[in-house]
């Protein structure tokens, strides 16, 4: 049977996904934001419920935030190199959501957001189950 906590996150991911892939398509008042930074928070978020539900423990509250930030950094930076294999991967949808396509230095500032974000989340998740 599954734990209670792991229950919210798979939960929290099943709700965070569709709105994740929304910023990515929303045209209304503010599109570019949500395009371009309002993913980028909600893509921390996720990867921290991602390895949260993977190993539910305590230390993981505090490490996960850490674990994607430094990841999602690294990936930030490896935008910056257009070597031919991750050009190819980068041409699929998914490799685009994933990887990104081009280095913003404002993301950064984003993905800080996003990881203090997906923190106070599995602050709350351990908190209430």
């Amino acid at each position: 049977m599954m734990r209670r906590d792991r229950i919210f996150a798979l939960i929290s991911l099943i709700l965070i996904i569709p709105v994740g892939f929304w910023t990515k398509f929303y045209q209304g008042i503010g599109h570019t934001w949500f395009n371009n930074y309002g993913g980028a928070i909600l893509y921390e978020i996720f990867w921290c419920l991602f390895i949260f539900l993977l190993r539910p423990k305590r230390e993981i509250l505090w490490q996960a935030p850490i674990i994607v930030f430094i990841v999602t950094c690294i990936l930030e930076l490896l935008q910056l190199w257009q070597n031919p294999t991750l050009v190819a991967i980068r041409s699929t949808f998914i490799g685009r959501m994933l990887l990104g396509t081009t280095f913003v230095a404002w993301d950064f500032f984003y993905y800080v957001i996003g990881c203090l974000l997906g923190g106070l989340w599995l602050k709350l998740l351990w908190k209430n189950s």
